[in-house]
């Protein structure tokens, strides 16, 4: 990668790209056009030709691109070679759901614990893991060698939880809560509000509706 700057549009779009890398390899498809890439990401193939050429990337005439090389071209600019420890901080519905989703595994992430405050929750087990106490986050943390959390918690909690992950180590923050968090520059933190993106979703769908005549 040298110094090469990756825009921050690319970068949002690699996981797409590697997504149908990932579904391609298993169906044993050894390559992949610029234009099957885009119709299986939804873009366009000047948009992935161009993304693909800021990672010094750009197949072969006729042939397209080998799905192995790729997968790890992409992989390493994500940081995702080697697996990545995970945290699940919330075992409610959707922290559950989170838990059970066996997309991690297949995408270079390893979740090690879940952990909630509820004394009901604790001793259960959701998927492969039994749930541990929220209190033990920081000693998890650092005896496990995490470096991302999931923040699936109430919006009062997520700021503690954030804090605790990262005076511990955490670097990585992806926070359900539907609430700012604020982290120190070294802290990257993403939030996935579910009600903002319905509302979102909410405004377009009201605007695509047919207007009734009026009276």
């Amino acid at each position: 990668m040298g110094d090469r700057r990756i825009p921050e549009a690319t970068v949002a779009r690699l996981p797409l790209y590697l997504q149908v890398l990932v579904e391609a390899s298993e169906v044993g498809t050894s390559t992949l056009s610029s234009d099957e890439l885009a119709q299986g990401s939804g873009l366009n193939s000047a948009k992935v030709r161009k993304d693909l050429s800021f990672l010094g990337t750009y197949g072969t005439r006729g042939v397209g691109y080998a799905v192995p090389e790729l997968t790890t071209e992409i992989s390493q600019v994500l940081g995702l070679v080697d697996d990545r420890s995970v945290v699940i901080v919330g075992v409610g519905n959707l922290g559950s759901a989170l838990a059970s989703y066996d997309g991690f595994d297949r995408r270079g992430f390893r979740v090690v614990a879940l952990l909630d405050a509820e004394p009901d929750r604790i001793g259960t087990r959701v998927g492969r893991h039994e749930v541990e106490p929220a209190s033990e986050l920081g000693a998890i943390v650092r005896e496990r060698g995490v470096t991302f959390a999931v923040i699936a918690v109430p919006a009062a909690s997520a700021q503690a939880v954030a804090d605790e992950a990262i005076e511990a180590g955490v670097t990585a923050l992806l926070n359900f809560a539907p609430t700012h968090l604020t982290v120190p520059d070294h802290v990257t933190c993403r939030t996935v509000d579910l009600s903002t993106e319905l509302q979102i979703l909410s405004f377009y769908e009201q605007i695509n509706e047919p207007r009734s005549a009026a009276g």
